[in-house]
């Protein structure tokens, strides 16, 4: 590996409109886990001198630029203008970043407008694939024009980081496509013991997540007490019906956003966290309630069947009589904090970000050519 000078930095640039919350708890947004995981490996790489490390947000009323957590955030696009005024303000800071390195992740026009850039600029563009529809051929089949423009992004990168080998290999058969699999990494502080008392979901009002089935599972055990935190999902007018929905239900309680920062005692106070989307990539929710020791329910989500292998969890494999099933099971037997354990040892062996960060540190000097 090339060495990188202290004074001569690799310039990194990571596109991620709706990260700016997670810098600035102080302000309101929706984000999902795309954001969380660029979020975290943007700031640990900013702790090495070695790494200029900048990310380009959306506008929520800041400064042109402020540097958090030794990350320069640069303000681009506001949600509110039209996406060709939008596409204008996030490319003039890109060029104003001059990074050596562009990373972006989660489909979208933002991935072909990336791609542009740096192959006119002579630049590295890095992907890292945030879902499994983008793998497995889904996202190509339900937009064309935008899908091809994605794939053709995707031919041009440098590097492209996928979350889990499942990804991987669907990656390779759909678009022939070679991917570096490195798990999302999170910080892994101590906890303490804590009195776990509630079922737990937490995410988006996506439709993929499918949140009413949460309050199904709810209804059907109205002796315990459930939690859901549910944002609003971009685009979603279904929302204030499922908030009507959630007010019938007695032994539920609902809270729309937590900041972030705030997020853990939720997960640590939680006995069961519960997942009940068709699909996604590796959820970050499953690497926070991990680290609380909390174990996992999910209805489809399994990447890598790591819930199996490290006996952390159950997947009910798509049936929600399964799951109500395997519910009814954990609450009353004794598994609960030998599955809680074993989460936390998966994720403290697999999910460390101070361990998985070397990775990217790695591969990002290997790619560069300006090393």
């Amino acid at each position: 590996m090339a060495e990188i000078q202290k004074d001569n930095p690799l310039k990194l640039c990571f596109v991620s409109p709706k990260a700016y919350s997670l810098f600035n708890p102080t302000v309101k947004g929706v984000f999902g886990g795309a954001e969380v995981d660029l979020y975290l490996l943007a700031a640990e790489l900013a702790k090495d001198d070695k790494f200029d490390v900048s990310c380009i947000t959306a506008d929520y009323g800041q400064g042109e630029m402020e540097k958090i957590e030794k990350v320069t955030i640069i303000k681009s696009l506001n949600f509110k203008q039209n996406q060709i005024t939008g596409a204008a303000k996030i490319w003039k800071a890109m060029k104003k970043v001059n990074a050596d390195i562009y990373i972006i992740k989660t489909a979208s026009l933002g991935v072909p407008l990336a791609a542009v850039f740096c192959r006119l600029h002579k630049k590295v563009f890095v992907y890292r694939t945030a879902h499994q529809r983008e793998c497995d051929g889904t996202y190509l089949k339900k937009h064309f024009f935008l899908g091809r423009a994605f794939a053709s992004s995707l031919r041009s990168a440098g590097i492209i980081f996928a979350q889990n080998k499942d990804d991987s290999k669907k990656l390779k058969t759909t678009l022939r496509l070679d991917s570096t699999v490195i798990p999302n990494g999170h910080r892994i502080p101590d906890i303490t013991a804590a009195d776990k008392k509630t079922i737990l979901w937490v995410g988006r009002s996506a439709d993929f997540k499918k949140p009413c089935l949460f309050l199904d599972l709810a209804r059907r055990f109205p002796n315990e007490q459930f939690v859901m935190i549910c944002q609003k999902a971009t685009g979603d007018n279904n929302y204030q019906d499922l908030l009507t929905k959630t007010k019938q239900i007695e032994n539920l309680t609902f809270i729309e956003q937590v900041p972030f920062a705030e997020i853990d005692i939720f997960f640590r106070d939680a006995k069961i966290f519960v997942n009940t989307s068709d699909s996604e990539g590796f959820p970050n929710t499953f690497i926070q309630a991990a680290k609380q020791a909390t174990p996992i329910l999910s209805l489809n989500v399994n990447p890598d069947n790591f819930l199996d292998k490290y006996n952390c969890g159950i997947n009910a494999k798509g049936d929600m009589n399964k799951m109500a099933d395997s519910l009814a099971s954990l609450l009353e037997g004794d598994r609960l904090p030998e599955l809680g354990q074993n989460a936390r040892k998966y994720v403290k062996k697999c999910h460390d970000i101070e361990q998985i960060i070397d990775q990217y540190k790695h591969l990002f000097v290997e790619v560069c050519p300006c090393q």
